[in-house]
């Protein structure tokens, strides 16, 4: 279906049982919870100089349609509420009526697949699809779409249609949110008492620079294989007939694979592949530098929201995709910061865990997944109203999608409750939501004292006493596996290796596929870590990642 075809059913269908007068954008709907505590924006689409007035919790405010027949106004700040209440825009030509709103915490959850995972695919799904029943937990998946233009609205098929309306998480219905976020959402259920609204619009196998703006991303050189490759594609399409171009290549390519095939069949010989229908599709339609931005970002991006989830960066780790995710990385931070009119929006990024097999040391050493990870690091270090919350000891293969979302989210949680909503523990004490961070190193006689951030290191500890995880090296820059043993009361890991007489580098949790059982005493683990500065060279890749190359992160 067109671009075209979408926006005209996306319309069709905001319109039911009302007249075509006033309309809203799709983001609002039966069952949707709005932000409490800040005004909330409502905005749509009527009949130009018309008045419409919108309606909700005793609360009215009016509006006139503006010339190009669009209108925006906004509520005023709300308590958090459970109650189901009506909201009603109306005009002289139509009316709509939004039934069993609620009031609580807006929060967005963003990235790919290990974002979009489903909770009717986690590992307890058998048990929690049984026993969820959170009616004031209310979630909404877009529709992936991605566009070449920003969009102010997304397409929804039907009311019944599981992307593009609001569900509640009760056994019928729950199946289909992010885990991820349920479980953060359950999570601040409980302790803020509040209700929670998750907008969805996770998509599998997409990179940062899908998350950003074209007009951050030109300037950045990693970019530019990317933009070529995206404009060839567009030009093609359009000097090659749009549509009906593509609809007659189509055809003659699938009659001529026909013929192939018969006579590779007759001759015994394999069949060729069949044309794959999705490559004759309209570019502008798929992954691009800031579709994604364009098609799932920008047309929630007006409404009032308490802050972000962000798991991605998978597809940033296979061949060349790290070279342009220093700047990428940050930058979706700050251009959903702009687009949702937010300097400071909370955003939580979720580092990515691990995958695939560890081959060789150098192969581990180097290994792509390990700068992403790194480059998540230093973007939460050196940027404000941000958290990041270590994933990769929810692995228990060798799959790139941990089916075990529970701690990532109850991890999200502890940010948000100590970062966000600034609240404090049971007992009045601090809620912990970090794991060891690396402070410093010092050699002595032959061993590196590894010390971490006093604040983030209470407890100290090894799991299981297992020394997994540690990499030391010399002055040759040769990596071996390494011994460790916790020096207690030091905030502080000595890590030796009878391989390395003179150590001058410690790696920790560096693999494709960590591994490590170093955490605190509230067993957050400790974030992956290096001491030196060395450039690598990823495996399948050219070029080499200098952390301190000039373009290496950006500000």
């Amino acid at each position: 279906m067109s671009s075209v075809h979408l926006l005209f059913v996306s319309f069709l269908l905001i319109g039911m049982n009302s007249h075509a007068g006033v309309r809203l954008p799709n983001l609002f709907g039966d069952h949707m919870v709005l932000q409490a505590g800040k005004e909330v924006p409502v905005w749509g689409w009527g009949t130009p100089r018309e008045e419409v007035t919108v309606s909700f919790a005793g609360h009215s405010v009016m509006v006139e349609v503006d010339a190009k027949g669009e209108w925006s106004t906004k509520l005023p700040a709300i308590k958090k509420s459970f109650d189901g209440r009506e909201l009603m825009v109306s005009s002289k030509s139509g009316r709509r009526t939004l039934q069993d709103v609620l009031v609580g915490e807006v929060w967005v959850c963003g990235g790919q697949s290990n974002m979009e995972w489903t909770l009717r695919s986690t590992r307890d799904a058998d048990l929690e699809m049984l026993s969820v029943n959170h009616p004031e937990i209310r979630f909404i998946r877009l529709p992936k779409v991605a566009r070449f233009e920003p969009q102010d609205n997304f397409p929804v098929e039907s009311p019944t249609k599981p992307e593009g309306n609001w569900r509640l998480c009760v056994p019928e219905q729950a199946e289909n949110c992010t885990a991820v976020g349920y479980y953060f959402a359950r999570r601040l259920r409980r302790v803020l008492d509040s209700p929670v609204g998750l907008i969805d619009i996770s998509w599998g196998g997409t990179m940062a620079q899908h998350w950003a703006t074209k007009e951050t991303l030109r300037p950045i050189p990693a970019m530019k294989p990317y933009f070529d490759k995206f404009e060839t594609a567009r030009n093609d399409w359009v000097s090659g007939g749009r549509e009906e171009g593509a609809k007659k290549r189509y055809a003659a390519d699938l009659k001529n694979w026909e013929k192939v095939r018969a006579e590779a069949e007759a001759k015994g010989e394999r069949e060729p592949r069949r044309p794959n229908s999705k490559a004759y599709e309209n570019p502008d339609d798929k992954g691009q530098p800031g579709g994604m931005m364009n098609g799932m970002t920008i047309p929630i991006s007006r409404a009032a929201v308490r802050g972000v989830l962000f798991y991605q960066g998978e597809n940033n780790s296979f061949t060349v995709g790290w070279k342009p995710y220093s700047r990428t990385c940050p930058a979706v931070i700050s251009d959903w910061r702009k687009v949702f009119g937010q300097p400071d929006l909370p955003f939580g990024i979720i580092q990515i865990a691990g995958w695939s097999n560890r081959r060789s040391m150098t192969y581990d050493m180097n290994h792509h997944a390990s700068i992403v990870r790194e480059i998540q690091f230093l973007t939460w270090k050196r940027t404000k109203n941000t958290g990041l919350v270590a994933t990769y000891d929810t692995n228990t293969s060798g799959g790139i999608h941990p089916q075990r979302k529970l701690p990532v989210g109850e991890r999200s949680a502890r940010w948000a409750l100590a970062e966000v909503y600034g609240m404090q523990g049971y007992g009045k004490r601090p809620i912990e939501w970090r794991g060891p961070v690396y402070e410093s190193m010092e050699v002595k006689d032959g061993k590196v004292a590894v010390r971490f951030e006093k604040d983030t290191a209470r407890g100290l500890l090894l799991d299981q006493d297992v020394e997994v995880g540690f990499y030391l090296a010399g002055k040759d820059r040769e990596f071996h596996h390494a011994r460790a043993r916790v020096d207690k009361g030091a905030y502080s890991v000595i890590v030796w290796s009878d391989d390395v007489a003179e150590p001058v580098a410690v790696r920790y949790g560096w693999s494709n596929l960590p591994a490590g059982g170093l955490m605190n005493a509230r067993e957050l683990p400790a974030y992956p870590f290096r001491t030196d500065d060395w450039p690598m060279t990823p495996h399948q890749s050219t070029g080499s990642y200098d952390v301190n190359a000039p373009d290496s992160l950006s500000e």
